[in-house]
């Protein structure tokens, strides 16, 4: 069982010095790291493609945007596991083992994620919960990947910085190119999972699969920490889009009269908009506009995929 690790990178060439130097201390080793850089990136180029690491290698993405990126290395990845992960992460050493292992012992298995420990600037972020990687039946999204606790379960949506697929499961698969965002594209994995859900595969969730998570500086608009209008019109877009491909009728309807309603803290519907108040004050109102602004453009562009498919 040979496994590729993909990992896109931009202009944090000292985050992914690290990610690769955990990866060279697997207690199993992956067969090919392939370095999926900007074509505008060089400093990175030339460290992948100089790498002391045989299996390291270095490919170029002309776009911007990690759906680009990820799709550059899913197209070119050789292996029987395919493993995706952020430059800012450094895997415990028995990462690739124990995700190796879950694939030896379950034929079923299309999809593995695991625990990302974030760190913020040094210090842990803490919780425990046990409810981790949902989809609700009215469309409400539970995360919870880098808090959960106990043992490996059933789970309908990965994250991004630790999650893996059986090449088999993802033939004909690529990351959605109709979603928004010149960087991280928030919510680019729920619409890929349920996709390899919706084929009969099985997707685990296991927080003994760990790597560490240290978010380093983004290069667009989804600054971490910061208020920015596009990237909070970019996350109601993609979470609304990414939902309505996956239900059936009724529950689109559910799901869009919960999201206007109620919604979430980060694209807010009427009812979170109220809680906000105290908080974010006249800030609250403009949020609200926003996210109800993404979630009609992302109503729009599902009926576009629906009728162009």
């Amino acid at each position: 069982m040979r496994i590729s690790v993909i990992i896109p990178s931009y202009n944090r060439l000292q985050s992914l010095k690290l990610c690769l130097e955990g990866l060279r201390r697997q207690s199993r080793l992956a067969d090919e790291i392939i370095v999926v850089a900007r074509a505008t990136d060089a400093e990175t180029i030339h460290f992948a493609a100089q790498h002391k690491d045989p299996a390291v290698r270095a490919t170029i993405v002309e776009a911007g945007g990690g759906i680009a990126a990820l799709n550059t290395g899913l197209e070119q990845a050789s292996g029987d596991i395919i493993v995706l992960t952020d430059d800012d992460t450094v895997a415990y050493p028995d990462w690739l083992e124990k995700i190796a292992l879950h694939y030896q012992a379950n034929e079923r298995l299309g999809g593995l994620g695991g625990k990302d420990w974030v760190y913020h600037s040094g210090q842990l972020e803490t919780g425990r919960k046990n409810r981790v990687g949902q989809l609700l039946w009215f469309g409400r999204m539970i995360g919870n990947h880098h808090i959960g606790y106990g043992e490996a379960r059933q789970a309908d949506i990965l994250k991004g910085a630790n999650m893996s697929f059986r090449k088999k499961a993802i033939e004909g698969l690529l990351f959605d190119k109709n979603l928004k965002g010149s960087g991280a594209q928030v919510h680019m994995e729920v619409a890929f999972c349920l996709a390899v859900k919706k084929k009969g595969w099985e997707i685990i969730y296991d927080p003994n699969v760990c790597v560490n998570h240290f978010p380093a500086e983004r290069f667009d608009e989804d600054k971490r920490n910061t208020f920015h209008e596009a990237a909070f019109f970019n996350i109601a877009h993609n979470e609304t889009y990414a939902i309505l491909r996956s239900l059936g009728a009724v529950k689109r309807s559910v799901y869009l009269f919960w999201a206007l309603l109620i919604g979430s803290k980060a694209s807010p519907g009427i009812i979170q908009w109220i809680r906000l108040m105290p908080i974010d004050k006249s800030a609250a109102l403009k949020k609200l506009f926003i996210s109800l602004k993404g979630r009609v453009e992302g109503w729009r562009t599902w009926k576009l995929y629906r009728n162009s498919n």
